[in-house]
Parts: structure tokens; C-alpha cells; sequence
């Protein structure tokens, strides 16, 4: 998996005050779980945007300004809620032995039968699947073949497992699926209903024909 460097300087104070002047200053306060304690340090919001705003996966290496380099995952992020300015960041330091948990996109590759040749609609139920693995296992993406999915069909996260890393769903857990399109449904009832007026109509007809009396014999 690619990683992306954040460079951080460690923080000496976490007050309030300390926080706001980060943040003044264009610095996000961050801080770093998983080692024997939390680590507080301060990186450019500049230096999150590729880590943020992008549909890819990553993992991020710490570069703090004392020199010491640390492997993290993004753990949480919080935003300011009318700004979107990112206002806090959580990260879990990882370890090459240690398997750890992440949210992995998922990629669709191939075309759908189902879509093609059926007018059916494709919808992807699970944009990203949480994924166990060790660091060095982690995808950058989860490939989804979607290529013999016909009208109706499923694709299952059990048919997505691979032996590097385990997926964290139950295998049951719906990735994508072709369906019928709105459109075709409204045709379908419309043709139903023109049908049964069709039927009505010259049911109609006959019972009015059969209950027209004779005329009278001379």
C-alpha cells in the first residue's frame, strides 16, 4: 500500500489556548495511539490533503521534527461542521508483525451483462469494506468483477476473500447487484394496465352483447 508523509513537530502544550494558536497558524493538532502512550504533535493542514480528500487508500508515515519516524494509520478525523476545516486528527501507529484493521475502497472492474444486454441498473451497496491484514498485506483497493453479474445477480463479499488479508463482513454482506430500473418497472406496470383495460374492455362487450334481447317473432 502507498503511504503519504505527514511532517509533524511534537506539541508541549495540549490546552485550549495552545490549540486555537495551532490552528491560527494553519497546523491541525493531532494525536498518535498504539505505542506505550499517546503522542501529541502538530502537522501542516496542507499536509492532509492528499490523505483526506482522495478515494484511495493509504498509510502514513510520521516524520516529527525530533527525527523520530513512525508508521500510523488514519484512525479518526473530525471536521469544523460549517467550515469543513479540519479541525482534529487521530492516528494508530502500526507495526510490520501486527495485523491491523482499515477501511479499503472498493474498485469495479468489468461490465455487467445484466446492465448491458438488460437495461438493469448496477448498485454498488459497499463503497469500502473493512479489512484485516497486516501492513505489508494492506490493497490499496478491493477489485470487484462485476462481469458476469446478469439481471438480478449478486456479488457476495465471500466471493472477494483473498489469503493475504481477511475481510471483516459477514460473507453474506451484499457488495454490488444489477437490479431492475425504475424506468422498466413503470413500462412493465403501464403494459400490465393497459392489458387488463384491453381485457375489461371486451369482457364488456360480450356480456352487453349477450344480454341484448332477441326481437320478437312476427
Amino acid at each position: 500500500m502507498k503511504f503519504i508523509t505527514i511532517k509533524g513537530s511534537k506539541r508541549e502544550s495540549v490546552g485550549k489556548v495552545a490549540t486555537k494558536a495551532l490552528r491560527n497558524a494553519g497546523r491541525v493538532p493531532c494525536v498518535l495511539y498504539g505505542g506505550k502512550e499517546p503522542l501529541h504533535f502538530s502537522a501542516p493542514e496542507l499536509d492532509f490533503s492528499k490523505l483526506v480528500y482522495t478515494h484511495s487508500a493509504h498509510t502514513v508515515k510520521i516524520q516529527l521534527q525530533e527525527g523520530e519516524k513512525i508508521n500510523a494509520i488514519l484512525q479518526d478525523i473530525q471536521f469544523h461542521p460549517l467550515t469543513d476545516k479540519i479541525l482534529h486528527v487521530d492516528f494508530y501507529q502500526i507495526f510490520d508483525d501486527k495485523e491491523v484493521s482499515m477501511d479499503i475502497p472498493v474498485n469495479l472492474e468489468g461490465s455487467a451483462p445484466g446492465v448491458l444486454n438488460s437495461g438493469g441498473v448496477l448498485s454498488l451497496n459497499k463503497r469500502k469494506l473493512r479489512v484485516r491484514a497486516i501492513p505489508a498485506n494492506l490493497p490499496d483497493f478491493i477489485i470487484a468483477d462485476i462481469s458476469n453479474l446478469e439481471l438480478g445477480n449478486k456479488l457476495y463479499t465471500a466471493e472477494l476473500q483473498k489469503e493475504d488479508y481477511t475481510i471483516l463482513h459477514p460473507d453474506n454482506t451484499v457488495v454490488c447487484q444489477v437490479r431492475t430500473s425504475r424506468a422498466s418497472i413503470i413500462e412493465e406496470e403501464e403494459l400490465e394496465t393497459e392489458v387488463e383495460g384491453t381485457k375489461e374492455g371486451v369482457e364488456g362487450s360480450e356480456a352487453e352483447g349477450s344480454e341484448t334481447e332477441a326481437p320478437p317473432k312476427e
